[in-house]
């Protein structure tokens, strides 16, 4: 039957009314029988220490192997984060995070920070998906949509398939129904098959009634215990050196502050070898140190404080850590030395503090100009891949529209801090600050018509940037290896690559993989910029144009690096290789790309010998910072046969139609004919594009003629798409069934034999295995997986 717009609008407005009637009398109904809700009622309940050992040694690892793995973070379905007690207790909300369209900037959400109590959440829009009415044992399950969603599962578990139906929604923008324990029986009736954990496995009937009988005695929760002696000491002792009172320290302080607030700090003097360390957020608070924490929740780390005097405190972080969201940053007596030496005994002077007025705080150019430009660069530097991974999993977690801007797979360099500080350099900067404003002086509510300002300053930057350096290599001086930062003989960080996975991204130290496409060198003002504009700066409750605004803006700072990078090849090869970067390039920076980029035209001082410079190049790279490659993901860290190794290096071979129709990211555990430990490894499939600057249409820039893999021994990643487990005696089989796909068909017969898909029986115990091995090798930076990527395939 047709129906015109009109009827269809009309059919939609009784609908809801119906749905909205019938909530309205389950809600009626629950009264009756369970009294109205309140969050007092749950605050009312009796601690029973007993019940608080259950949950923290029970309880705890069920809901964080089965619950935590869809549910930490911002893209967690209906805002439902299952990380902390705070997070259960503060349920969930109808409302996505994630909204690319929205005129308005959004109201921040962000738990631990912009409430304080269950209450408030509830008067910001989030419910409860445990029971606030009276405290019995029926009602803890018939009130509570954690019950409810649970039983749901036990009563429709999947379909007895491979595959998974079309009614299974696993799109990343997918509708998300979000019931009210109101309206619970109507979602039950629609989407039976909706029960948690969503396409994925129930929980075993010992899981099951474990997680029931403790909701059942009203989801007692215990309160964070208190912090050992020596971990009081040392959050006491840092907490002094960041806060005091001359005004040197005070800057310092908010300078450290404001590239650390996305990290996690710990201590690593205070924690064995082989366990996970206390990890704390730093934060800005109304409150000294010696008295409770007071959060500052402004939306961003610069804003104004509202305050007169703002402190920086450190505050347990009491959320399981998943790998999505994890920095770990080391606080020992080496970095605290260097802190000291940067920031205190550096000669500089501080005359006055600057303010939080937008135009100035979103400029770290303008903000800290009293500080040294090399205080400030080596800070940074020091813990590159930190500041890096600051805008892949500080603020956002993961998000298509900031990370379009990036290939799938560069290398990342770093200019050398005697050249990006020296006097003339930093004089340059200093010229340059007006030119080098960033869109977050917009704050979240932006017209995308402010672009137009930015992009005109930007090209002014770059012209006189192009300037600056064609008199500076002049007269027989040229630009050389020595230009490129070394880690100062012992530091790992002096080289990055990073990965995208489509919507997320990694970054790791060192140079993985085979030579990339494209890479990055960096200096002092790049890197700022890009942590301003993509941490410290975004806001990822913005409007459309303030994210818009964002994109944009990282396609000047992305082909700032790639330039740099070009300037060491030869003069003329330096256009002919950006242009093959930048095929089917669209309108959007055209004109930016043919005036503004690579103006610089002297030569460097190396010498190439080949056609191919640019391989050259990366060989001498390589060459400098050997000493400084990190080997944890190297493949012959694998305890396997020389000749598994051999056949597993095929992997890497695979390019083209093959690599095209893999995975982003697949995690594989091959089992050694030894009997040995399961050896992990992790597939990552580079897609290549003709550019990466065209804002729409993603899959028009697509060439997937020249797909890559990189296989690295270990976990790599925190969005695994696929999960496969071989045998190392049939190593050779599957090979070369990987290097002969052709078609979907042909992939999801691999599947038949080596992957553990969601439908999987035993896709509980294969994570379980999976997941503590990770933290058992690497107790610090590992963390829970994430399964929203999870392929139905």
């Amino acid at each position: 039957m047709d129906f015109t717009a009109k009827s269809r609008k009309t059919l939609m407005f009784i609908l809801v009314l119906v749905c909205a009637g019938c909530a309205a009398l389950a809600s009626m109904d629950l009264d009756q029988q369970y009294g109205k809700a309140a969050v007092t009622n749950r605050a009312g309940t009796a601690v029973d220490s007993l019940l608080n050992d259950h949950y923290s040694q029970h309880v705890k690892p069920v809901i964080e192997a089965r619950c935590v793995v869809c549910h930490a973070c911002y893209d967690s379905p209906c805002q439902l984060n299952m990380a902390s007690t705070d997070g259960i207790t503060r349920g969930a909300h109808k409302e996505k995070v994630y909204d690319g369209a929205r005129l308005l900037a959004a109201t921040p959400n962000r738990i631990f920070l912009d409430a304080s109590d269950t209450q408030q959440w509830r008067e910001r829009g989030f419910f409860p998906v445990l029971n606030e009415r009276s405290q019995s044992a029926k009602a803890n399950t018939q009130a509570s949509v954690l019950a409810r969603m649970l039983t749901l599962k036990q009563q429709q578990p999947l379909p007895d398939s491979s595959l998974l139906s079309d009614a299974f929604d696993f799109s990343l923008n997918r509708e998300q129904s979000c019931p009210t324990v109101e309206e619970f029986e109507n979602y039950a009736q629609n989407q039976p098959l909706a029960g948690m954990p969503y396409g994925l496995p129930g929980l075993t009937d010992n899981e099951h009634n474990l997680l029931l009988n403790w909701l059942k005695q009203g989801a007692s929760m215990p309160e964070a215990a208190p912090l050992p002696t020596a971990e009081q000491a040392a959050v006491a002792k840092l907490e002094q050196w960041l806060n005091a009172d001359n005004l040197k320290m005070q800057l310092s302080a908010r300078y450290i502050y404001e590239h650390l607030f996305t990290s996690q700090l710990y201590f690593s003097a205070l924690h064995k070898a082989d366990a996970t360390p206390q990890f704390y957020q730093l934060l800005r608070s109304a409150t000294p140190p010696g008295k409770p924490v007071e959060v500052i929740a402004s939306r961003r780390p610069f804003d104004d404080p509202g305050v007169k005097r703002v402190y920086y405190r450190l505050q347990p972080v009491r959320s399981t850590i998943v790998n999505k969201t994890h920095q770990p940053y080391d606080i020992n007596a080496d970095l605290l030395a260097k802190w000291q030496q940067w920031f205190v005994d550096a000669d500089y002077q501080v005359k006055t503090l600057p303010g939080y007025a937008p135009e100035v705080a979103a400029n770290p150019l303008t903000a800290f100009l009293q500080l040294p430009v090399n205080s400030r660069y080596r800070f940074m530097l020091e813990r590159a891949e930190n500041t890096i991974m600051g805008y892949i999993k500080g603020p956002v977690c993961r998000g298509q529209v900031a990370l379009n801007v990036i290939n799938d797979h560069f290398w990342v360099y770093f200019v050398a801090p005697e050249l990006a500080s020296a006097a003339d350099v930093e004089a340059f900067y200093l010229s340059q600050r007006d030119n080098l404003r960033l869109p977050a002086e917009k704050e979240s509510t932006t017209l995308a018509l402010s672009w137009a300002g930015f992009a005109k300053r930007q090209g002014s930057y770059v012209r006189a940037r192009s300037a600056f350096l064609n008199s500076a290599f002049k007269d027989g001086r040229h630009l050389t290896l020595n230009g490129i930062w070394d880690g100062d003989g012992n530091n790992d960080n002096a080289s990055l690559t990073v990965f995208r996975h489509f919507d997320n991204a990694t970054v790791v130290k060192g140079l993985q993989g085979q030579n990339p496409k494209t890479a990055w060198v960096i200096d002092y003002a790049l890197l700022e910029r890009i942590h301003y504009l993509l941490v410290a700066g975004f806001d990822v409750y913005g409007n459309y144009g303030h994210q818009l605004m964002t994109r944009l803006y990282m396609d000047f700072l992305r082909m700032e690096g790639e330039s740099n990078f070009l300037a060491f090849l030869p003069p003329d090869m330096r256009r002919q290789e950006f242009n093959s970067w930048y095929q089917k390039a669209g309108v959007e920076l055209t004109a930016f790309i043919r005036d503004d980029i690579n103006s610089f035209a002297q030569p460097s001082g190396l010498s190439f010998s080949s056609d191919n410079p640019k391989a050259e190049l990366y060989q001498m790279l390589g060459q400098h910072l050997a000493a400084r490659q990190p080997k944890r993901y190297q493949l012959n860290n694998a305890k396997l046969a020389r000749n598994s190794m051999a056949l597993l290096q095929q992997l890497a071979n695979i390019s083209g139609k093959a690599a095209s129709i893999l995975p982003e990211l697949t995690m594989l555990v091959i089992e050694p004919g030894n009997g040995g430990e399961p050896q992990p490894f992790t597939l990552i499939r580079n897609s290549a594009h003709y550019n990466v600057n065209s804002l729409f249409g993603e899959a028009d820039n697509r060439n997937p003629a020249e797909d890559n893999m990189t296989l690295v021994y270990g976990l790599l990643g925190s969005y695994p798409n696929a999960f496969w487990r071989l045998k190392e005696t049939d190593l050779a089989k599957w090979v070369a069934q990987v290097q002969q796909l052709q078609t979907e068909q042909d992939y999801r017969k691999l599947l038949d034999n080596i992957g553990i898909r969601r439908t999987a029986a035993d896709f509980w115990a294969f994570s379980d295995k999976l997941n503590q091995q990770f933290m058992r090798q690497h107790p610090v930076d590992s963390g829970w997986l994430d399964y929203n990527r999870l392929e139905n395939r």
